[in-house]
């Protein structure tokens, strides 16, 4: 017991200490993970997948609340890493996309960009009814930006992409959500030709 409070401790405060960025990297990925989650529940209310399994209404909530805690774990992902001192970023280069240049900035700021965009998206679900279904509708295309981003942010500022097991993750996610998102493009033309033949 005394030995993994020391390994904790000076993990925590050591000289060089690893937790935070490793907090970080499990809170990206559990943020990716819900994204994604998020999306492929939203294609699937819009393919009428969801009345398989688990039901509209609950595929609707859990799309939501998915997108929520991806947006909780990304600030986490984020925030953390002010404990961080072998990058040492400022609370203003959290903040501010491309703004820290000690790390990859180009793929740090583009994961920052997306960030901020699945903000819009999540948070314009509340605002349906004053902005309008078409507005919101635009803006929930959005999505798709928001997982390419993370996507990108994910391969090119991961430490973890160059793994076989991320590799997998971030691959066989974006095939299943460009599978739906063929679907849902489809599907949507073959209803449109229909109301107009």
């Amino acid at each position: 017991m005394h030995n993994w409070l020391a390994v904790v401790a000076a993990s925590l405060s050591g000289s060089e200490p690893r937790a935070y960025w490793y907090l970080s990297r499990a809170a990206g990925l559990t943020a990716y993970g819900l994204l994604w989650l998020a999306i492929v529940l939203g294609l699937s209310l819009s393919n009428r997948l969801a009345r398989v399994w688990p039901g509209g209404p609950t595929a609707a909530d859990l799309h939501q609340f998915a997108s929520l805690l991806a947006l909780m774990f990304a600030t986490v992902h984020g925030l953390v890493l002010l404990g961080d001192h072998y990058i040492g970023y400022t609370f203003a280069q959290i903040l501010v996309p491309f703004a820290g240049t000690a790390y990859r900035p180009l793929w740090v700021g583009l994961g920052q960009v997306g960030f901020y965009l699945a903000a819009v998206v999540a948070f314009s679900a509340y605002l349906r009814n004053s902005i309008g279904y078409r507005a919101w509708r635009t803006l929930h295309y959005l999505s798709f930006a928001v997982y390419l981003l993370a996507t990108v942010h994910a391969l090119g500022a991961g430490t973890d992409s160059a793994s076989s097991l991320a590799a997998l993750i971030y691959w066989a996610g974006a095939v299943v959500v460009g599978l739906l998102t063929v679907r849902r493009a489809l599907a949507g033309g073959s209803r449109s030709a229909g109301a107009h033949g």
